[in-house]
């Protein structure tokens, strides 16, 4: 047993291992379907790799009653259980089929240790009973498909590996599975993106990744962590009519998209793989040193992630794009000319503007969540129409989100997130040809009685006074 301390196993060398065990005070097993899916496409996308590293196993080496020793899972619970449940339902399924025979052989060799771990083994809570069979019948379902072929059958047994480690100190087992997942602090989402996309680098580009990383390590980790929360997230959510009220480790993956040397040629993929390919041979041509011409590539908010390089290309397209709108529209004091962009502003979208950045009550923790969505509006729409209409806009951003703050005596983030689900102006600006389809978007005028924040000592404040001069207010 101990011969397997600090060893890389192959799947099928892992399931093998007679001394298994759960232990009854591990968590539940949760892994649902997307879990599965993730797992059988990493099979698909990574096969042509002689070897596939799927995380590590620790296990606590414990000796029970009658001398019997075990190998308590302490840290891979949950793979360990979903390769197990995949190669169960191979024996039932392709078994019988299989054309080669060191294949056959295998899984032959797995199923007396597979069947004594699933008769002995129990599960205190019923959460993992329902997962795990659901789980079963979903695998039987994957890989009874034609498609799951018989070399993708060898790449899970004998290229997907895990680096097993054996501690025989329970307490030691916990302090090594809490180093392993902390590394002394909690990973932000921003990390996880970061490790994902790097593993993601075409093999052509390893030289790249330096230079492709550079900007995302010389920002601080919270204007990071800001860039996806607060900006990032929310336009992608809101744009699809979804809530963007949390974002966390498990938000991470609306940030993962295709990596072009991997996804088949559909025709989706196409319109990437173009600009892609066409952006990199127009930077590399010679006529580049002599006119200094670079193109950068066309990014959207809401478009298809491409994973590696082109990821942290638009984590740092993006960080400059907000930091220059923040900054610019936070604008020189009331009355003076504003510009966004480099484009000089009219009075009306200076003065908003202006307003905004210098009204008394603008720290107030309301007034920040309708600043938010005024910020994402803003940003969404600069993304897709550049300067074209730009005070138009301005002027439609401002009367829909802050006609929130005026009507609300509280806002949170609840009402935050439900006033743009139900007035979604950033759906409506994803969903414009022209930035003159905005005139279209519905904003009522609303009268003082709708006025629950925005009077003080029978006088009105300049956020109300603006919609008056706008004719949004009577």
């Amino acid at each position: 047993m101990e011969s397997i301390n600090n060893q890389v196993l192959a799947v099928h060398q892992l399931l093998a291992l007679e001394q298994l065990a759960v232990p009854p005070y591990q968590r539940p097993y949760r892994w649902g379907a997307k879990n599965i899916t993730d797992l059988f496409t990493d099979f698909t996308t990574h096969q042509s790799m002689s070897a596939y590293r799927l995380g590590s196993v620790v296990f606590h080496h414990r000796k029970g009653k009658d001398k019997d020793e075990w190998l308590d899972i302490v840290d891979g619970q949950q793979r360990t259980l979903t390769l197990m449940l995949a190669a169960k339902a191979l024996l039932e399924e392709r078994l019988s089929g299989l054309v080669r025979q060191d294949l056959r052989q295998q899984l032959e060799a797995l199923k007396n240790p597979i069947h004594a771990f699933m008769g002995r083994q129990s599960f205190p809570s019923l959460v993992s009973e329902v997962n795990l069979r659901r789980n079963y019948l979903e695998l039987r379902r994957l890989v009874a498909r034609p498609e799951f072929t018989e070399d993708q059958i060898d790449f899970l047994l004998n290229h997907c590996q895990v680096v097993c480690f054996v501690l025989k100190d329970i307490s030691e087992a916990f302090q090594f599975f809490d180093s392993q997942n902390a590394r002394g602090r909690d990973l932000a989402p921003h990390d996880l993106l970061k490790a994902f996309h790097l593993r993601e680098f075409a093999e052509h580009e390893t030289n790249l990744k330096a230079e492709a990383v550079a900007h995302w390590e010389r920002l601080p980790s919270d204007e990071l962590a800001n860039l996806f929360a607060l900006y990032l997230y929310r336009v992608r959510q809101w744009a699809e009519g979804k809530s963007a009220r949390y974002y966390g480790k498990g938000e991470v993956d609306l940030f993962k998209g295709v990596n072009l040397d991997r996804v088949g040629h559909f025709p989706y993929v196409e319109s990437l793989r173009i600009a892609h390919h066409f952006v990199d041979e127009y930077n590399s041509q010679y006529q580049r040193k002599i006119d200094g011409q670079r193109m950068v590539f066309p990014f959207h908010l809401d478009q298809m992630i491409i994973n590696g390089r082109r990821f942290f290309e638009m984590a740092e397209y993006y960080q400059k794009q907000v930091a220059t709108i923040v900054a610019e529209r936070s604008g020189p004091a009331q009355g003076q000319p504003v510009t966004l962009l480099g484009e000089p502003l009219p009075p009306m979208a200076c003065k908003v503007l202006s307003t905004l950045s210098s009204y008394e009550r603008r720290h107030r923790t309301g007034d920040r969540y309708v600043r938010a969505m005024f910020d994402c509006s803003l940003i969404f729409y600069i993304d897709k129409f550049g300067s074209k209409g730009l005070s138009l806009a301005i002027e439609k951003c401002f009367i829909w989100a802050y006609r929130c703050r005026i009507r609300q005596q509280v806002v949170q983030l609840a009402t935050m997130d439900n006033y743009v689900l139900e007035h979604n102006l950033i759906r409506a600006i994803r969903d414009a040809r022209l930035p003159g389809d905005l005139h279209g978007f519905p904003l009522p005028t609303m009268s003082r009685q709708e006025n629950k924040n925005n009077i003080r000592n029978g006088s009105e404040d300049e956020l109300v006074g603006l919609f008056r001069e706008m004719k949004y207010y009577e």
